[in-house]
């Protein structure tokens, strides 16, 4: 028996090249599986083949379970109570095994085997596949309709490698036939658990986009002209940023080429998506001018806090900048990062005096200036009490009419008023976090002291944030952490 089991090893190892323990894998997979079939109940079996003299032995297996109570599958575990009895210092998890008596390498257990084996070939040559396409993830490749369905499009990649395009990483108004011929981004390669590695295609991913402009510039292959940014409405239109890192070479028109032609190439593989090739600038300004065309800008405003651009064109340049349906601003926003609002002259110097307005009143208010110096410090560009209390007095002294003992006193009155606009808030948390079940005030005062003024900022919190803070352990951070959630998150949707 010993001599067929090798025989039959060495014959299916080089009738399908592949190695002998894989063979032998198998074989303990059929007869393990064979002898299972002999019990009515579900059962854990290993096989283990001698690799040189072929013969094998059985072994019925048992999960160790850490419990009083009953097993949930009795035939498969042992209860750790009982495992201990034959094998002290055993633990939950471990593996109990008793040797049963082997089944007969019979003419079942060799079709069993071929069946294992078989499958086993199919996936490692699809594993096989699929690594050959690994190296290709990234870049754009040809591939031919092989079939389709209303969700999906299954390509042939060639050397019996398959990927599949999804609706919605098909171009609008694209339509393709059996065997029609297609580039696509291969955009990734998915594990799934029944059907294996699956090869992910793209045409309307903005990667796909920089990687035909890679093919059709050879100063972008060369890596003298560097791609920036990509942003693309698939089909309609795109802007891509791009900058030269040798002076001599105009990186916008070697893109657009010899009478557009590089730009029209791509454009023309997009199905006539428009593309707008725009000059990346380190200047912030500079760059959201260019990403605007074909408008003109006429004034910017950068607002670093929330991360936004106010944009002013002429009136009559205000369709054209937000483009249809805003596509273009749409498109300016996505490549640039920023939030970008767009508006006329004259709404933005209306803005602006409403932004000041807010700006003096508060200064007013909290500093007892008037108007006339609380405009003044706004006109030098202050806009909050910090900026003025905490500010290098030499700044100051740069407004008309400002000198040093008057700037000194300015500045001990914003920091005073933001003091007592500090302290304000924390009283007001203290008094919020203390309604909370389990919180006293003392508790609440170092939640405080803690940069957690809120009952929000609270339920934001993990377990691990609160473990510093004196009196607080784990289990306490929790149940309070749960009591500010239970009331700022979930009160309104349990009714």
């Amino acid at each position: 028996m010993g001599k067929e089991i090798i025989a039959i090893a060495e014959a299916l190892s080089n009738e399908r090249a592949i190695p002998r323990d894989k063979i032998f894998e198998a074989l303990e997979i059929a007869l393990a599986t064979a002898t299972k079939k002999k019990y009515q109940v579900e059962i854990l079996v290993r096989v283990s083949i001698d690799r040189k003299e072929g013969s094998y032995d059985t072994f019925r297996r048992w999960v160790v379970v850490d419990t009083d109570g009953p097993l949930e599958k009795p035939a498969q575990e042992i209860s750790l109570q009982a495992a201990a009895i034959d094998h002290p210092g055993i633990k939950a998890g471990d593996i109990v095994e008793e040797q049963i008596e082997s089944v007969a390498f019979d003419r079942i257990t060799i079709q069993t085997a071929k069946q294992v084996l078989s499958q086993k070939v199919k996936d490692a040559e699809r594993e096989q596949v699929v690594a050959e396409q690994r190296e290709r993830v990234g870049k754009i490749v040809n591939a031919t309709v092989k079939k389709q369905t209303h969700d999906i499009m299954v390509l042939d990649l060639g050397n019996n490698a398959e990927a599949v395009l999804r609706r919605d990483q098909i171009i609008p108004h694209e339509t393709y036939g059996r065997g029609d011929r297609v580039k696509v981004l291969l955009q990734e390669i998915k594990s799934e658990a029944n059907r294996g590695p699956q090869i992910i295609c793209s045409r309307t991913s903005p990667e796909f986009l920089k990687e035909l402009f890679r093919i059709e510039v050879p100063e972008i292959g060369e890596d003298v002209i560097e791609i920036m940014g990509v942003a693309r409405d698939p089909g309609s239109r795109a802007k891509i940023s791009v900058r030269s890192k040798d002076k001599r070479i105009d990186p916008r028109g070697a893109c657009i080429g010899m009478r557009g032609a590089r730009v029209t190439a791509v454009s023309n593989e997009l199905s006539g998506e428009k593309i707008d090739v725009v000059l990346y600038d380190e200047n912030l300004a500079q760059y959201v001018t260019n990403t605007m065309e074909p408008a003109e800008v006429s004034r910017i405003i950068i607002n670093e806090e929330d991360h936004s651009i106010c944009i002013a064109v002429e009136e009559q340049n205000l369709a054209l900048a937000i483009g249809r349906n805003g596509q273009n601003v749409r498109l300016a926003s996505q490549l640039l990062g920023w939030d970008l609002k767009i508006m006329t002259e004259n709404e933005l110097e209306s803005n602006l005096q409403e932004e000041v307005g807010k700006i003096v009143k508060n200064f007013t208010e909290t500093l007892n200036v008037d108007d006339e110096f609380a405009r003044a410090l706004a006109d030098a560009g202050f806009t909050n009490l910090e900026e003025v209390a905490y500010v290098d007095p030499s700044e100051l002294l740069e407004i008309d009419g400002m000198d040093e003992e008057t700037a000194s006193e300015l500045q001990n009155v914003a920091r005073e008023a933001l003091e007592s606009k500090e302290n304000a808030e924390n009283a007001e948390g203290i008094k919020q976090l203390s309604a909370l079940e389990g919180i006293d005030e003392e508790l609440a005062g170092k939640l405080v002291a803690h940069g957690i003024k809120t009952g929000e900022d609270l339920a934001e919190q993990a377990t691990d944030d609160l473990t510093d803070i004196e009196g607080l352990d784990e289990k306490k951070a929790g149940e309070i952490i749960m009591a500010a959630r239970n009331e700022f998150w979930f009160k309104d949707s349990a009714k």
